[in-house]
C-alpha cells in the first residue's frame, strides 16, 4: 500500500492543484457562494471519513437546541433516494442515510433533520418550510457554494492533516491551506491523559492558536441489544462494522474480551447475504455467551435487515458513544455567544 501511494503521488499533486484553483475561484468571487442569512455552523474535515463528525454534530446540536430552534442538514450518504427530504418516524437508513437517522433517533423532536445533496437548495427549503433559528451543516466544509457563519474543523489525533497527503496518495480532500476557513479546530479521538505539552505541539503544527483548539475523546456507553436493553455480561465479541475506522472500538473491546472483527466499507448497505455470512462466522465461535456487536451508526442500517426470527436466535447488540471535550464550558459558551449575537 505504501509503494502504491508513492506511485500515485503525481496524481495527488494534480488533484490538489485542481482543488486549490477551485477554492481560489471561490475566494476571489469568480464562483459565487450563497451566504446563509440565518445563523449557521459547519462541521467538517480536510480528510475523507473517520474523524467522528456524527457524535460531534449531535453534541453541538444538543447544546444549541436547548434555546434555539435547530435543524441539521446532511447529504444523507448511502441513501437510495435523491433530493430534499425531512427525516420522520417512518424513515429508514435506505431512504435518508444512517447518520441522519441516528440524529433523528437521538435528537428529535427538539432538532429537525433534513437531507439534501445540494446544500444550497437544502438551506433555502429549510428556511421556507421549517424556519429554524440556526442550521447545522454536517460534512459541508468543502461545499463552498454555501457559506456558513461559523466553521468547525475536525482532525483525527491519530492521523493529523499536517502529516497527511492529498488523495489518492493520502486522504486529504484539499491542501491544508483549507484550514484557514475554520474558526475552531477540534482534535478528535484523543488518548487518555494527553499532556498540555502534547496539546501545545499539536496547536503549533496545525497552525492554530491554543485558544482556537479543543481536544475530544470517545466514551463508549453500555452495550445494548437491538431492543435497546442493557447487556450486562458477554463472552467473545464478533464485531461487525461498516464505518471508516473501526480500530478504536476494536482496541477498546480487546482490553476486556476476545474480539473477532468483520469489516465492511463505510456506509455499507448490508444485504441478506451479508447477514447470513455473519451468522455463519458466529456459529463457529463455540461460546454460548458470545455476542454480535456493531456500532450505533451501523445499527441504523442493520435493524431493518436482521429479521425478528434471527434476533431470537442470534444476540445482536450495538454500542453507543458520546464525546468528552476538554474546556467544555468554554466551548459551549463560544457556541452560545455565536448563536445569540445579532
Amino acid at each position: 500500500m505504501y509503494i502504491l501511494r508513492k506511485l500515485l503521488f503525481p496524481f495527488a499533486v494534480l488533484y490538489g492543484l485542481i482543488t486549490y484553483v477551485r477554492n481560489k475561484l471561490f475566494d476571489w468571487g469568480f464562483i459565487s457562494s450563497y451566504s446563509i442569512p440565518i445563523k449557521s455552523i459547519t462541521v467538517g474535515n480536510l480528510a475523507v471519513g473517520g474523524t467522528g463528525k456524527t457524535p460531534h454534530v449531535a453534541y453541538i446540536a444538543a447544546i444549541i437546541s436547548k434555546t434555539k430552534k435547530t435543524t441539521i442538514l446532511s447529504r444523507g450518504y448511502g441513501r437510495k433516494t435523491k433530493g430534499y427530504f425531512q427525516v420522520n418516524a417512518t424513515s429508514t437508513a435506505s431512504t435518508v442515510g444512517d447518520e441522519p437517522l441516528q440524529y433523528y433517533t437521538q435528537l428529535a423532536p427538539e432538532v429537525s433533520i433534513v437531507v439534501c445533496e445540494s446544500r444550497t437548495e437544502g438551506v433555502k427549503k429549510i428556511m421556507s418550510e421549517i424556519q429554524p433559528d440556526i442550521v447545522l451543516l454536517d460534512d459541508a466544509f468543502q461545499h463552498r457554494k454555501v457559506k456558513a457563519g461559523f466553521n468547525i474543523l475536525l482532525m483525527d489525533y491519530n492521523k493529523p492533516f499536517y502529516k497527511d497527503y492529498m488523495l489518492p496518495s493520502g486522504d486529504l480532500r484539499e491542501f491544508t491551506l483549507g484550514k484557514k476557513r475554520a474558526d475552531r479546530l477540534i482534535v478528535t479521538k484523543c488518548p487518555e491523559n494527553l499532556t498540555n505539552e502534547a496539546k501545545k505541539n499539536i496547536c503549533l503544527q496545525s497552525g492554530f492558536l491554543d485558544a482556537q483548539v479543543y481536544f475530544s475523546k470517545i466514551e463508549y456507553g453500555n452495550i445494548l441489544n437491538f431492543d435497546s436493553q442493557a447487556v450486562n455480561s458477554y463472552g467473545i465479541v464478533l464485531l461487525v462494522t461498516g464505518i471508516a475506522n473501526p480500530l478504536p472500538l476494536y482496541h477498546f473491546l480487546q482490553e476486556t474480551n476476545k474480539v473477532e472483527l468483520v469489516t465492511f466499507p463505510d456506509h455499507h448497505a448490508f444485504s441478506v447475504t451479508d447477514i447470513q455470512k455473519i451468522h455463519t462466522k458466529f456459529d463457529v465461535l463455540e461460546d454460548s455467551s458470545a455476542i454480535i456487536l456493531t456500532t450505533e451508526k451501523d445499527f441504523m442500517r442493520l435493524k431493518s435487515i436482521v429479521t425478528k426470527s434471527e434476533l431470537e436466535r442470534y444476540p445482536w447488540c450495538y454500542i453507543p458513544i458520546r464525546i468528552l471535550l476538554d474546556r467544555e464550558e468554554e466551548f459551549v459558551q463560544e457556541i452560545i455567544n455565536y448563536v445569540d449575537t445579532i
